[in-house]
């Protein structure tokens, strides 16, 4: 399998006024393609924070991630932006989704940035792979509807097609059952797995739920803002 995830000695810490707040302890991992993992741990724990640096939306005060062989903070401001979009996929436990517009539309927004979902395809590409991906996601009846027309369950769904629509070697989910009932919960988690082993892009999710961690390949908890194997 090709490594696609390597953070080493991941450190994080916040200034304040009388000592440095340390969030993160040099927190090491490595994923292939196609793996899973689940961070489990405490609220206030660091879990979100790892999330935010493993996706590059947040800098380590110390340490070194490689996303798909590359340095994401080593690129200038406009390369990184660029760099997030085709290659990292973010559902979160809210979904995000813009009001006003519908659920192809939600869908389509991150190939927006550029001319498709991968560099050379066209608006048409991207398109009919959204089209694809809501099918898949079961909501291909439900194109037009706008997210006030839709349950919790298919909002989440909807930003699950939104996350891979630009094929994303790594794909984050911060508590994406969260907010669902029991037996909506299970459905996403269910689908969230099986469409990820389809994709064949490394999965890692922050959850609270014991029962969606026992469902992923790898489990980890983080302890005073280390991580264990679990």
């Amino acid at each position: 399998m090709t490594v696609g995830l390597i953070a080493e000695s991941i450190h994080k810490s916040y200034p304040t006024r009388s000592r440095d707040l340390v969030v993160l302890r040099d927190v090491s991992l490595t994923l292939n393609r196609g793996e899973s993992a689940a961070i489990m741990g405490p609220s206030g724990s660091g879990k979100s924070t790892l999330l935010n640096i493993l996706g590059s939306l947040e800098p380590p005060t110390s340490g070194r991630l490689t996303v798909d062989g590359c340095d994401p903070f080593g690129l200038p401001p406009r390369d990184l932006a660029r760099f997030r979009n085709r290659r990292v996929g973010f559902i979160f436990q809210e979904h995000h989704l813009l009001p006003q517009c519908s659920v192809l539309e939600n869908v389509l927004i991150p190939t927006l940035a550029e001319r498709g979902p991968v560099p050379g395809a066209t608006a048409a590409d991207g398109s009919e792979r959204a089209h694809h991906l809501l099918d898949r996601v079961g909501l291909s009846d439900r194109l037009d509807h706008r997210p006030a027309e839709l349950s919790g369950g298919e909002r989440q769904r909807v930003a699950i097609a939104r996350a891979l629509i630009n094929r994303p070697v790594l794909l984050l989910a911060d508590e994406p059952t969260g907010n669902l009932d029991r037996a909506t919960a299970d459905v996403v988690a269910h689908l969230l797995l099986e469409v990820h082993g389809e994709e064949g892009a490394i999965l890692v999710v922050v959850t609270h739920s014991d029962k969606l961690a026992e469902r992923i390949g790898r489990r980890w908890a983080l302890v005073d803002g280390t991580l264990l194997t679990s």
